[in-house]
């Protein structure tokens, strides 16, 4: 592939994502003196990213299919708004050819890759044919054209168990399944081609080995149309939930020196034969032994670049931005210094507690730790919908060494508060925490291997913040008691993140009260500052604390110990209610997501647990199952959008 030399100005940068993305790339693009112009879907007419920009302009209705992934949508917005250039940012669109073409045929700067480079990068198959030919070491396995069932299954039992399907259109884990037997191996497949079907168009998977328990470690390469090439180090991404990265830091505790040189070469080689321009990030599975294997190369920056940023000093926005005006890169291979230890954490709407189920809705409050280096598009009121990824925000420590980035990362994180939607901060906290992490021992198998660990109930902490709880129901929005309030017992009942309590407070005047949980002895509270702002101190039998608090739609959400708390006042509702989970046959959506598949036909009979209808909500699929057995009663269709706890389907006596 050739290189051209001519350069290439522009003025006006179009951001093609949304969130987050759009709001990093633009900060920078616009310090280098560039317009910035949003595009938004009709969910996200208020969102942070479009407010930031100089310009906006409406791209269609919230699936991404029909805005964020509309690519003729995208370019007549450039065409509207007066763009002369596009940056995809860092999702989808970032690594489609047929966008880059789709933006050159326009006559629009696409800022990154040619579309032949991503076109050769972006199919798995054909791209891991180009490393082995490259001399980078890949992965034993099998790309070849034959996709049927029987032809995977025999190339699987061959390469031997477990196996690793993927996607060849794949990325962001979608469309990969760990196979550790023939026994699963036809469900699997079918599971994965669906999932690649849906997310990408394309249903061809590959198969390779699976390295059992090793590190995901991928390299920063950046390149120029002048022949430069370099790289930046490695990132450490190693720990993951369902191929999803949880946390990244870099750089990482299993690469000495000459292995990072020795990655870092072939990084660069694999970017030079095929002529690559821009950010590239070369993924690689780490054994023990220091023995690597190439995975898959993303022609795109990465969620994860600000700890390659903190690290070499870099902004890699900049970097693009000049490399795609046809400028050769500012420094070479022996200029770039690496600086200290850098750890993000990806934080997420989701429940853990739930199965990770996605969230969405209004965040009642924001306040990001000023500690720390937050990437984000939200505010107080931000709306999170059901049609995106469930990342909400990126939080960044950088230290003189692991241990530092980690503490700092780890005290940002407690201080950060996020109320409204359920997130996975304490399961990031937890990770950090984690004595496998500190010791810089994590694997991609961590956050299987110790699950239960990262989501065990803290007791302790449940019964401080219950105790928070009833001082909040008791001193209602009227903030600082009365001195002539008067002093007789208060029974409460309220519901604390899913748990029912019952509460006795009794007001001991200047602020104490003595609160009786769930029949236990009384414990004094003492109510120290309440200023007005969300904050409040107290104290709880003699130890004082500090807490956050917000209102939102009729419940009281609060921060506390780092963690948050979703609190329901039922003094006044029955204490006796329907069974709604079940009982009735009821099948309700168990959050607001896209109906994808229904697995039944009308009128079948179904037995207790089998799987019913599949919903696709923040870039995953969840399978909802019959809550009885009976005669199944469709009430979606194939498409339908549907709300938390809308009715799917009902199962009746047969």
């Amino acid at each position: 592939m050739s290189k051209s030399n001519t350069t290439t100005g522009f003025r006006k940068i179009l951001v093609a994502n949304r969130g987050e993305i759009a709001v990093r790339v633009m900060r920078t693009a616009r310090a280098m003196g560039f317009r910035t112009v949003a595009v938004y879907s009709s969910a996200d007419a208020g969102s942070e990213h479009v407010r930031f920009a100089d310009e906006a302009v409406h791209i269609g209705e919230p699936l991404p299919t029909q805005s964020y992934l509309n690519i003729a949508a995208i370019v007549e917005a450039a065409r509207t708004s007066g763009a002369d250039a596009v940056h995809p940012g860092y999702g989808f669109l970032a690594e489609n050819a047929a966008f880059a073409q789709a933006c050159r045929d326009a006559g629009l700067v696409f800022i990154g890759p040619s579309p032949e480079a991503i076109r050769a990068m972006g199919d798995k198959a054909g791209a891991k044919r180009l490393m082995q030919a490259a001399g980078v070491p890949c992965i034993p396995g099998y790309q070849g054209e034959d996709q049927s069932e029987k032809t995977l299954a025999a190339e699987a039992a061959r390469i031997g168990w477990p196996v690793m399907i993927k996607a060849t259109a794949g990325g962001g884990g979608r469309g990969m399944r760990l196979v550790t037997s023939a026994a699963n191996f036809a469900e699997q497949l079918r599971s994965a081609q669906s999932e690649a079907l849906n997310a990408f168009g394309d249903a061809t998977v590959i198969l390779e080995r699976a390295i059992v328990a090793p590190r995901h470690v991928e390299v920063q390469v950046f390149a120029d149309r002048h022949g430069n090439a370099i790289h930046l180090g490695e990132r450490d991404c190693s720990v993951q939930r369902r191929h999803q990265k949880v946390v990244e830091e870099a750089p990482s505790p299993a690469v000495s020196q000459a292995l990072r040189e020795r990655m870092g070469a072939t990084a660069v080689a694999a970017a030079k034969a095929i002529a690559y321009e821009g950010a590239g990030t070369l993924e690689f599975l780490l054994d023990a032994e220091g023995q690597y294997w190439f995975m898959e190369m993303n022609t795109r920056l990465q969620v994860e670049h600000p700890v390659t940023e903190a690290v070499t000093g870099l902004d890699l926005v900049e970097l693009q931005l000049r490399v795609a005006a046809g400028e050769p890169l500012p420094i070479a291979q022996q200029d770039v210094r690496f600086s200290g230890h850098a750890i993000e954490v990806r934080l997420c709407a989701e429940d853990p507690q739930h199965g990770f189920m996605p969230q969405s809705g209004t965040l009642a409050a924001w306040r990001p730790s000023a500690a720390l280096r937050t990437e984000h598009a939200l505010r107080d009121g931000a709306e999170v919908p059901p049609f995106y990824d469930s990342m909400i925000a990126k939080l960044v420590a950088h230290g003189g060494t692991r241990e530092d980035a980690r503490q700092r990362l780890l005290a940002g994180l407690q201080d950060t508060i996020a109320l409204g939607i359920p997130t996975n901060q304490q399961l990031l906290e937890r990770t950090l925490s984690h004595a496998v992490f500190a010791g810089g021992k994590a694997t991609t198998a961590f956050v299987a291997d110790h699950i239960d660990t990262l989501l065990a109930a803290d007791e302790a902490g449940r019964n401080r913040a219950a105790l928070l709880a009833a001082l909040l129901l008791q001193l209602g929005e009227r903030g600082w008691p009365s001195p002539l309030a008067h002093t007789l017992p208060n029974a409460l009942r309220f519901e604390l993140d899913g748990t029912v309590h019952a509460a006795r407070v009794t007001p001991r005047g200047a602020g104490r009260f003595g609160i009786a949980l769930d029949g236990q002895a009384p414990v004094q509270l003492s109510l120290l500052d309440m200023p007005g702002d969300g904050s409040l101190r107290f104290s709880c039998d003699g130890l004082s604390a500090q807490a956050f608090v917000a209102r939102h739609d009729g419940r009281v959400f609060f921060h506390f110990d780092g963690q948050a708390h979703r609190l329901d006042d039922l003094t006044h509702v029955p204490a006796t209610r329907a069974d709604a989970d079940g009982g009735d046959g009821l099948l309700r959506a168990s959050m607001n997501g896209r109906v994808i598949a229904l697995l039944v036909a009308e009128g079948e009979a179904v037995a207790a647990g089998q799987p019913l209808v599949t919903l696709e909500a923040m870039k995953m699929e969840h399978v909802h199952c019959a809550p009885r057995a009976g005669k199944v009663a469709l009430h979606v269709a194939v498409g339908a959008q549907v709300a938390a706890r809308h009715v799917v389907a009902q199962v009746a006596d047969a």
